[in-house]
């Protein structure tokens, strides 16, 4: 599923890129690429792949793990260059994730119910070759996840509530500038984060290291 979903944005980006600058050869407007004092802004659209690893079920059920549903989501971002090379990059968006407990007693994948996630990221980035079209950049930085608008399913789960959380986060991408001030963009971050949700009151207890992989592609203005 990471592989399919990078492909398509590499392929959906550089498609883009390909035919933006040929049409921007034909008008003359020329790439600007990207220094200190520049802000930029990116929107994108993303995959989100919880990968649930060390999941565990404890209290009424002792056996088992935690699954958590993909999402598809927009995703914008907020960049400062303080030298040509280094920026500071905001991340903001909200996805929605079914929860399911597996492989327990209550069935093969019981629906345990939803949640929103809002996990705002701070990176500090390394842009190389910011002055060329094609300019790659690898990110470290702080991730903090709030869970709201959490829902139980209303079968044998009557109450969930899903602990916040703070983890680290890395990322790699490119920034292609196809014309003057807009660039096309693919990424992709790693967020480190352990969670745990009560259900039913604390009655079941399901700890889970989500460490989502984000997947995406989209386009940016460099002002």
């Amino acid at each position: 599923m990471k592989k399919l979903l990078l492909a398509t944005s590499v392929l959906t980006a550089l498609a883009f890129a390909d035919v933006a600058t040929a049409q921007a050869q034909s008008t003359g407007d020329a790439p600007v690429g990207k220094g200190a004092g520049a802000f930029m802004i990116r929107g994108r659209v993303i995959g989100v792949i919880p990968e649930n690893s060390s999941s565990s079920l404890s209290g009424a059920i002792n056996t088992g793990g935690v699954g958590t549903s993909n999402a598809v989501t927009p995703e914008a971002d907020f960049s400062y260059f303080i030298t040509d090379n280094i920026a500071l990059e905001l991340i903001a968006a909200t996805s929605k994730h079914d929860l399911y407990a597996v492989n327990s007693p209550l069935g093969g994948s019981y629906h345990v119910g939803s949640t929103w996630v809002l996990p705002p990221t701070l990176l500090a980035q390394y842009h190389f070759m910011p002055h060329e079209r094609f300019s790659p950049y690898i990110g470290a930085g702080l991730n903090v996840t709030f869970f709201y608008s959490t829902a139980p399913a209303h079968n044998a789960v009557t109450s969930l509530a899903m602990r916040n959380g703070v983890g680290a986060a890395v990322q790699v991408g490119f920034d292609y500038n196809f014309s003057g001030r807009w660039f096309a963009n693919v990424d992709v971050k790693q967020i480190f984060l352990n969670t745990q949700a009560s259900i039913n009151g604390g009655a079941i207890v399901a700890k889970t290291a989500l460490n989502p992989t984000v997947v995406g592609a989209g386009i940016g203005y460099r002002f």
